[in-house]
């Protein structure tokens, strides 16, 4: 097989012609990032963010690079948010085969710090949407004969962190969900991964810096230490959930991608 040909080989593994994803969280950072890629390589994108205004910038974007995508305004904590989110991108699409539970927020607090509606926030946010959505979109790709689900974990899915108790247990949490979903749906054709980034370079690490007292600029230095001697991308992560969408990764199912530049090694 001459190179030519691989090229197209692997082209055809990674095109996502005629699918369509649900990215939650996505009208900035890793979650525009990833609605991003996933148009690029075809795909038609549902943004789906409560910051309406920025999920149709990302929309505005994907367009003018001649890609498909609609913006849909929803609180991923909501039930009837995420049925009704689900039904608009059913009713523009037609399918479902892409479901990126991307959505989160970080409280940098300590157990006798934090309140219990910041507990329930974050939980709510980053842990109880994954649920809530993907009940709604799993009838779906069921009748579609499959699908993959790609959940947003993090570094500290896998280990503790400081000062950042509902976001690990938040994070913990889907790993282990991404787990027991692999297994349940594995008989309907359904994948379920997760992605672990890292520090990437979003508002939401901005944010991070802000709540300890940290000027951003000097974390990045910082942070920047890791084996690959750099804070990490949107695209970087948006990368690898390329992959997992993708054939490449057809028998890849109930595990994840650690995507932080060396920093558990």
């Amino acid at each position: 097989m001459n190179s030519k040909n691989i090229r197209n080989r692997a082209e055809q593994m990674l095109s996502l012609e005629g699918k369509v994803a649900i990215v939650t969280g996505a009208a900035s950072g890793i979650g525009r990032g990833i609605a991003v890629r996933l148009a690029e390589m075809g795909a038609a994108v549902a943004v789906l963010d409560k910051n309406a205004e920025g999920g149709m910038e990302t929309v505005a974007g994907i367009e003018r690079d001649g890609g498909s995508a609609i913006a849909i305004a929803c609180d991923v904590r909501s039930r009837s948010d995420c049925h009704q989110a689900v039904e608009r991108t059913v009713a523009a699409y037609g399918r479902i085969d892409i479901l990126c539970n991307n959505a989160g927020i970080v409280i940098r607090k300590d157990t006798l710090a934090l309140e219990e509606e910041e507990w329930d926030a974050v939980l709510d946010v980053t842990l109880k949407s994954v649920y809530l959505l993907s009940r709604e979109v799993i009838p779906h790709m069921i009748r579609n004969g499959g699908g993959t689900i790609i959940n947003t974990g993090s570094g500290w899915s896998l280990k503790g962190g400081a000062k950042a108790v509902s976001y690990c247990a938040a994070k913990g949490g889907l790993l282990n969900l991404t787990r027991a979903m692999a297994i349940d749906h594995g008989k309907d054709n359904i994948r379920v991964n997760c992605v672990c980034p890292g520090d990437i370079d979003t508002p939401m690490l901005a944010s991070e810096c802000r709540q300890l007292g940290e000027n951003p600029e000097q974390f990045m230095k910082e942070a920047a230490s890791r084996p690959l001697n750099r804070v990490g991308t949107a695209g970087d992560v948006a990368n690898a959930v390329l992959f997992l969408a993708s054939d490449m990764a057809k028998w890849i199912t109930g595990t994840c991608v650690v995507v932080d530049g060396g920093g558990l090694a």
